[in-house]
This record gives C-alpha cells, structure tokens and sequence, in this order.
C-alpha cells in the first residue's frame, strides 16, 4: 500500500509492513524526507510510501514514533528509524549493494563532516526568506550565503571531481540535493552566479535518475512552502 494523500487524526492504520519492502512514512514537499527517497531509487529498494499530515497526526503514527518525525523508516520485522541521515545510512547499510557510503572509515568521516557544515547553511535559507516576506533588507544574509556557497565551490575546485564524493554521485551529493532543488523557491538562485563549478554540479544532479524521480516543480515548491509560511501547508497540494 502506498499512498499519496497524506493520513491525518482518524485515519485508519495501514497494515503490516510486506515482507518484500520496507515503508518510508513522509511529507511530499519535506526535504529532509526527501533526501530518504532519493536514497530508496538510487539502491533500487522496494518500498511504499505513507505520507503523513505533520500539523495532525495520526495517533497510530506516534506510537510508532513518538518523536512524530519524518522521514521514517519501518521494516517488516516492525523496527523504525528515523532521522534522514540516520535512515538514509541505515538504508545504505540493511541493503549493500549499490553502496552509497565510502567503504573506508576516514571516508565515512569525510561525508559526514561535510553534512555537518552543511547543516548550518539549512537555517540560512530559511532566515533569508523569512526575512524577505516582512519586507527586510536580505542583501547582508544574501552575502553571507554567498560566501557558504564559494566554500562549497572551492572544495569541488580542490578535489577536481564532478561530485562531492568524487566522480560519481554518493550520499552527501543526495543529503545536500533537496535543499539546492528548492534554491528558486527560497529566492536565492542568484547565488550561485559566481560558482561555476557549484553550478555545474546542481545541473549534474538534474540528470540523476533518483533525483527526477524524487523532483517537484518550482512552482509547487513556492506554492507549498507560501502555505507553510503562513501557517497552513497544504500537504496534499497538487493532488
């Protein structure tokens, strides 16, 4: 069973997990659970889909999960993880082949490092367009992602590889994809104007079978995240 209009509050409880798949409870315009669907298409894994209303969920659902977050990951022997990055190492680990990960320990580190600087330039872009909508000066916030996004170059520029594994794409490429997706819905596409090589690889990505299948319009994205800025997201917006 998959679906794609959210549960909420009195939604009925779907049944167990089959013994063929695993089920990714997620939000469709959530970027962070996105990041666990990109990584489900790259590996090839089976899996079905519950999204979940996030401003009324289903009692069912914080039973299984208390902390009531998605992305979330439930096997059929019931075990549930979640946390994107936690559920998308999870995934790469419950399913070898097609290893995302690097397979040494210091390469592992690498990647995590990373997201972890990366990490901070997330509330960033969402201060930026907080900012913008009351009407705010943004040049000042504007630069300062700037200068995130040239450190970002520079690495690319330093290790001379098309991603930021290496030459193909590996798990920090999809940790960090959602939120470059959504560039043009927060209002700073600009940019990356002065990152060529930055540039160069969001365009790659867009050529990534994973990512077209995970992949909402701009125009959705604004939509969605207008709602949200507002206070009611529409989670089945499309539909």
């Amino acid at each position: 069973m998959s679906t794609e209009k959210c549960f909420a509050v009195g939604s009925p409880a779907p049944g167990p997990v089959p013994q063929d798949r695993v089920r990714l409870y997620s939000m469709r315009f959530c970027p962070f659970a996105q990041r666990t669907r990109l990584v489900l298409h790259a590996k090839g894994i089976k899996f079905e889909t519950i999204n979940i209303h996030l401003k009324q969920k289903p009692d069912w659902f914080l039973e299984k999960n208390p902390q009531g977050l998605v992305p979330a990951i439930e096997t059929a022997a019931g075990e549930v993880v979640y946390e994107s990055n936690i559920t998308c190492e999870y995934l790469d680990e419950l399913y070898p082949e097609k290893r995302l990960l690097p397979a040494t320990p210091f390469g592992k580190a690498q990647q995590r490092m990373m997201l972890e600087h990366f990490s901070k330039i997330i509330p960033h872009l969402f201060k930026i367009s907080s900012a913008r909508k009351k009407g705010e000066d943004v040049s000042g916030l504007e630069a300062e992602l700037k200068e995130k996004f040239t450190n970002l170059n520079e690495h690319l520029v330093k290790r001379k590889t098309t991603f930021f594994g290496g030459d193909t794409i590996t798990l920090i490429d999809y940790m960090m994809w959602p939120f470059f997706e959504r560039l043009g819905m927060f209002g700073v596409q600009h940019c990356l104007d002065h990152t060529p090589e930055l540039k160069k690889w969001t365009e790659c990505m867009l050529k990534d079978p994973a990512v077209k299948a995970t992949i909402h319009s701009t125009d959705h994205h604004k939509a969605f995240f207008s709602g949200y800025q507002d206070g009611k997201p529409d989670y089945d917006y499309g539909l």
